[in-house]
């Protein structure tokens, strides 16, 4: 019997992780017949899912659904990642659900999230990319360099161990105010 696929893998290879990966044969390309795959914006409006990371990096995270009380909170943690800690490390972050578009703006209001945000409805990219639950990649171009599985609604990689892959700086989620020692 074959030992199981690792549900966390770096796909660039490499005992380090490269902040910033680049030329065509770094990462795993993503199948054109995936990336032709339309999602769609806050107003409904279709967008092959290769085009949100064709020509930039980006952090893709897929939720469950809007109504999951854990990927509510997960999401609610990437809200608090500063844009301009993305913008430093030229880093894109992206969300996609498993609802209507309708419902993009309801869960960004309750959420807090201000990043990018697109739905598969149809879930086709979920079947296509044979997830189950949520997933987290990272992706540069067309080339996928770090995908993690989940393998429960409990089990979402934490957010700094992906933004460190991609060359994000350390954010602190706690809400305490830093004690400051003078």
């Amino acid at each position: 019997m074959a030992a199981p696929a690792p549900v966390t893998r770096q796909v660039s290879g490499g005992t380090v992780p490269v902040p910033a990966p680049s030329g065509p044969d770094r990462g795993q390309p993503l199948a054109a017949a995936v990336a032709e795959l339309p999602v769609l914006d806050a107003r409904g409006q279709r967008v092959p899912f290769g085009a949100l990371f064709r020509e930039r990096r980006a952090v893709v995270v897929f939720v469950r659904h809007f109504l999951c009380y854990i990927c509510k909170e997960y999401v609610e943690d990437l809200a608090k990642i500063p844009k301009s800690f993305l913008r430093e490390a030229n880093v894109t972050l992206i969300v996609i659900g498993q609802s209507s578009y309708h419902h993009i703006e309801p869960f960004c209001r309750l959420t807090g999230y201000s990043h990018e945000i697109y739905v598969d409805p149809e879930r086709e990219i979920y079947k296509r990319l044979g997830m189950k639950r949520g997933e987290e990649i990272a992706s540069s171009g067309n080339n996928i360099h770090f995908i993690h599985r989940d393998r429960n609604r409990l089990d979402h990689k934490p957010i700094n161990s992906v933004l460190q892959l991609v060359g994000v700086q350390h954010v602190n989620f706690t809400n305490r105010p830093s004690v400051i020692h003078v």
